[in-house]
C-alpha cells in the first residue's frame, strides 16, 4: 500500500502543477477578450483567430483541471444528502462512486478521444472560420484532460482506501487552528 500511496502523491503533485499552471489561462482569455472586444469597437475590425483562441483557452481551462478540481474536492456532489451520513458511508460512497462511474466514463473518453484526435490532427485540421486557427490542439485537450483525470481517480480511489484502513488521516477534511475538524466536518462526521 505504501508503494501506491507514493504513486498517489506523485498523481497528486502532477496535476496540482499542471492546475495551477492552467488556471492563469482564465485571465489570458480574459485579457483577449478584452483586447479583442476594444480593437472590434476603437477600429471596426475583428479576428477570427482571437476568437477561437478565447474558447481553446477556456477548453484547455476546463479539460486540464478537471483533474486538479477532483483533486481539491471541489467536484459536483450532491452534498445535501451526503452531509447527513457519517463518514464511513461517505467513505465508501466515494469508493464506489469513483471505481464504478467516475473511472469507466473516464476510460470510454480516453478510447474515444484518442481517435477523434489524431484524425484531426493526420489532416492537420483547420477552422472552417477564415482566418481560424488549427483545430487538432483543442481536441488533444480531450484525451489529455481525461488521461489526467484517470491518473487523479486512481490516486482518489488509493487514497480513499487508505483512509478506510486507517493508513492516512483524510485529506478532504479541514483542520481548524486549534487541531480540530472545522465546523462542517465535526457536524457530518
Amino acid at each position: 500500500m505504501q508503494a501506491l500511496l507514493r504513486a498517489s502523491a506523485a498523481i497528486d503533485a502532477l496535476n496540482q502543477r499542471i492546475g495551477r499552471t492552467v488556471m492563469w489561462l482564465v485571465l489570458v482569455a480574459v485579457l483577449v477578450s478584452a483586447v479583442n472586444a476594444v480593437v472590434r469597437k476603437a477600429f471596426d475590425t475583428s479576428s477570427n483567430a482571437w476568437l477561437e483562441l478565447q474558447w481553446q483557452m477556456f477548453g484547455a481551462v476546463f479539460m486540464l483541471c478537471a483533474a486538479y478540481t477532483l483533486l481539491k474536492n471541489e467536484h459536483i456532489r450532491i452534498d445535501i444528502v451526503n452531509s447527513h451520513f457519517p463518514k464511513a458511508v461517505r467513505d465508501w460512497i466515494d469508493l464506489v462512486g469513483h471505481s464504478l462511474f467516475l473511472m469507466p466514463f473516464v476510460l470510454i473518453m480516453l478510447f474515444d478521444g484518442w481517435p477523434f484526435f489524431l484524425a484531426s490532427w493526420r489532416i492537420d485540421e483547420q477552422s472552417m472560420n477564415a482566418g481560424g486557427l488549427p483545430q487538432w490542439p483543442a481536441k488533444f485537450l480531450i484525451p489529455a484532460g481525461f488521461f489526467l483525470l484517470f491518473l487523479q481517480g486512481i490516486s482518489e480511489i488509493v487514497k480513499r482506501v487508505a483512509v478506510m484502513r486507517g493508513l492516512i488521516p483524510d485529506p478532504h477534511v479541514t483542520i481548524g487552528p486549534h487541531g480540530h475538524a472545522g465546523p462542517e466536518q465535526e457536524h457530518a462526521a
